[in-house]
C-alpha cells in the first residue's frame, strides 16, 4: 500500500513506509487550545496610530506609539492598554502572535519554548509555568503591563481554565486580554487587534492579510464536484480513547473550506459516543487523525489497539486508498499563525493533488 505523509517542513505530500496503524501518516500532535468563538473584533481604533513613512535605522517600519486601544475581548469584556511594554502571553501561539504583530515579550507559558516553530525573537523571555496550569505568582513577577490569555477552557485535563485567574489580576490592574482562537479567521481578528495595539498595520498585512491571500488562491482552486462531495472523518486520539471533530474545530473549518463534507456534522451523538462501528458504517472517503497529550505514541497505539481488533476496518474505503491519515501537529494541531496557507494547501494536495 501506498502511504502518504504531510511534512512538518514545507508541507509538501510525501511517501512513507507501511504503517502499523493500516494508513499513512502526515505527522503528530500535541495538545494546545480546541476552542473556538466568533467576535472579539477591535472596536475602538487607536489615537494617532498612522506610521505611513516612518522607517528604523535598519530600513524597516517603525512602530508609531499608537496611544490607548480600547477592545472587545472573547470573553466579552472591554480591556485597554497603551503602549505596553512587559508583556505576558500563556499560550505559544498567542506569544507567536504578539510577536508576529511587532511586540516583545516578558514572559510566557512553557510551550511558547518547547514547540520549536514558536521560537521567540524577545530576549530574556521567563517562563510563568504550562498553559494548562500557570503560575500566578512568576506571572505577577514581571510586573506586566498587559498579560494575553485564552478564554478557552480544555487543557491537557480538560477542565483547565485560564480566566481562573482573572479576578487576581484584576485586583493587580493589569489589562488582560482574553482569546479564543480555533479557525484563520479567529487568528486575523486576533493579529489585527495586537497590530492595532503596537501600530504595525504593514506586519498585519504582512503576516495576516497576505496570508489570507494565500488561502483564497487555495481555496478558489477547488473544483467544483462532478458528483457527491469527498467526505471525511477527523478523529482526536489520547491514550484514554478517540473522539471526532466536527467543522467548527481547526481542522474541520479548513476542511469544509476546501468542500468536504465531514460526516460527523450529520452524526452529532459521535461527538460523545464514538465507536468504530460508526466510523465502519460510514465509510468515510478520508479519515484524519490528530494523535494528542503528552504520550503521543501511547496515542497511537490507543487507537491501533482499537483497529487491530476489528477485522472490518481494514475494508474502508479510506484505509484500502491510502487515505488514513495522521496529520503534521505543526500545521494541523499547533496554531500555524502565518503560515495557515502551508496548511490548507496540504490538505488541498491530498485531496485533489495528483
Amino acid at each position: 500500500m501506498r502511504n502518504r505523509c504531510i511534512s512538518v517542513a514545507g508541507a509538501t505530500l510525501l511517501l512513507a513506509g507501511t504503517l502499523a496503524l493500516a494508513g499513512c501518516t502526515l505527522g503528530q500532535s500535541s495538545p494546545n487550545d480546541l476552542v473556538q468563538d466568533e467576535g472579539g473584533a477591535t472596536e475602538a481604533a487607536q489615537s494617532g496610530g498612522s506610521m505611513e513613512g516612518a522607517v528604523s535605522e535598519g530600513g524597516a517600519p517603525a512602530a508609531t506609539p499608537a496611544g490607548p486601544v480600547t477592545f472587545t475581548d472573547d470573553s466579552g469584556a472591554e480591556v485597554t492598554v497603551e503602549d505596553p511594554r512587559r508583556v505576558v502571553a500563556c499560550m505559544g501561539s498567542f506569544a507567536s502572535i504578539w510577536e508576529l504583530a511587532g511586540g516583545t515579550l516578558v514572559g510566557a507559558s512553557d510551550d511558547a519554548f518547547t514547540l520549536s516553530d514558536y521560537d521567540l525573537a524577545s530576549r530574556d523571555v521567563q517562563k510563568v509555568g504550562d498553559f494548562s496550569s500557570l503560575n500566578l505568582e512568576a506571572i505577577l513577577a514581571l510586573e506586566p503591563d498587559f498579560v494575553i490569555m485564552t478564554s478557552g477552557t480544555g487543557g491537557r485535563g480538560g477542565d483547565s481554565s485560564q480566566t481562573e485567574l482573572k479576578e487576581a489580576l484584576a485586583a493587580s490592574g493589569i489589562p488582560t486580554a482574553y482569546f479564543q482562537v480555533t479557525t484563520f479567521d479567529d487568528y486575523l481578528r486576533m493579529l489585527r487587534i495586537c497590530c492595532d495595539i503596537t501600530g504595525r498595520d504593514d506586519l498585519y498585512q504582512q503576516n495576516g492579510q497576505a496570508t489570507a491571500d494565500r488561502i483564497r488562491a487555495i481555496v478558489d482552486k477547488v473544483p467544483a464536484p462532478a458528483g457527491d462531495a469527498p467526505t471525511a472523518l477527523v478523529l482526536t486520539t489520547y491514550s484514554g480513547g478517540t473522539r471526532v471533530q466536527a467543522s467548527s474545530t481547526m481542522t474541520g473549518a479548513m476542511l469544509a473550506d476546501l468542500g468536504v463534507h465531514n460526516l460527523v456534522d450529520d452524526n452529532p451523538s459521535m461527538l460523545k459516543d464514538f465507536s468504530l462501528e460508526s466510523v465502519i458504517e460510514l465509510n468515510p472517503d478520508y479519515i484524519f487523525v490528530i494523535p494528542m497529550g503528552n504520550d503521543e505514541e501511547a496515542a497511537r497505539k490507543a487507537l491501533e489497539d482499537q483497529t487491530a481488533d476489528n477485522p472490518a476496518w481494514a475494508t474502508l474505503d479510506a484505509v484500502r486508498n491510502g487515505n488514513y491519515l495522521v496529520l503534521d501537529p505543526h500545521l494541523f494541531q499547533y496554531k500555524p499563525n502565518n503560515r495557515w496557507d502551508e496548511s490548507y494547501q496540504a490538505l488541498y494536495d491530498v485531496l485533489y493533488g495528483n
